[in-house]
């Protein structure tokens, strides 16, 4: 079993000759102080050259930096458990997973098993990787589709970060009711919880900015299947952005919704764009539409 979580290594170039290796690793490496210490204190390594170093060592053209990062504890409130995982991409930093219907991303007091992080627990005990679970981004339980899942620490700073920036893109389908006026537009609204619940959410003047962008790919049987694109990723956003217009969801009781052709909200994360944290390499998945979805289409 390999010690480490993950070994990331890079080329010193000319522009880094006679700098300290702390200043490289913060600056092209994208390593913060926190995560320095974490690698110093928790059993991480920083190697050049094939010798371990400290990050006061200064670097010369050519030099090869390594750096090997440390075990992650694994909360006692988060149980291994296995399960079928349908993994669309992996490497040794991160994993993208397309989930179905009815699984949460992560344990809750109504459902404490069976979620998503157990199940990623459970493959991690399997392959004998050392870390805990970093979901990159949520999907609501009965909204199916495609995760990131950061294998260690460093990649989930790195993944959040490129959220942030707007180099990760998710693209989603829904078939909503009736037919949106426009073929395609742009809801801009702001969403903020509903002072009469704890679950739902609703737009209001004094909600955070929520902006999501709609085109109608199909109409049928009085629905219609829209591709969406969130420039925004507040909570239930989608179901309640399309609700406001008056287009709520099918099968999503919650917010309007109908449950007479489908027992969930039909809702599907179908593609995810994003930059590598490490390669830079642009990393494009889907997932096709799930059978009970494509079923009210036809």
């Amino acid at each position: 079993m390999n010690k480490y979580v993950a070994t990331l290594s890079w080329r010193v170039d000319e522009k880094w000759d006679k700098e300290l290796l702390r200043l490289f690793l913060r600056e092209n490496c994208h390593i913060s102080k926190r995560g320095l210490a974490n690698i110093k204190f928790n059993g991480g390594v920083i190697m050049l050259n094939g010798k371990e170093v400290t990050v006061r060592t200064t670097l010369s053209t050519d030099d090869k930096v390594t750096v090997c990062l440390p075990p992650e504890e694994v909360s006692s409130t988060l149980l291994a458990e296995e399960g079928d995982l349908d993994i669309v991409f992996e490497d040794d930093h991160l994993l993208v997973i397309n989930k179905e219907a009815g699984m949460s991303t992560i344990p809750s007091r109504e459902h404490p098993l069976h979620s998503l992080a157990n199940f990623v627990l459970g493959y991690y005990r399997q392959k004998e990787l050392k870390t805990t679970f970093h979901a990159v981004n949520r999907l609501d339980r009965d909204t199916s589709g495609l995760l990131i899942i950061a294998k260690h620490r460093l990649a989930h700073d790195r993944l959040s970060k490129l959220q942030q920036e707007g180099l990760v893109n998710r693209y989603y389908q829904a078939i909503v009711t009736g037919k949106p006026i426009c073929e395609k537009g742009t809801i801009d609204a702001p969403i903020g919880r509903d002072p009469n619940s704890i679950i739902t959410r609703q737009v209001r003047a004094d909600g955070k900015r929520a902006v999501t962008h709609y085109s109608v790919m199909s109409v049928t049987n009085q629905a219609s299947l829209i591709h969406i694109k969130l420039e925004t990723g507040r909570t239930h956003q989608i179901r309640v952005h399309f609700s406001y217009v008056g287009h709520p969801l099918l099968g999503d009781e919650l917010y309007g919704g109908m449950r007479d052709r489908i027992k969930r909200h039909a809702l599907h994360c179908f593609k995810i764009e994003f930059q590598h944290p490490f390669t830079n390499d642009v990393i494009r998945v889907t997932s096709e539409l799930p059978v009970e979805m494509s079923k009210l289409l036809m």
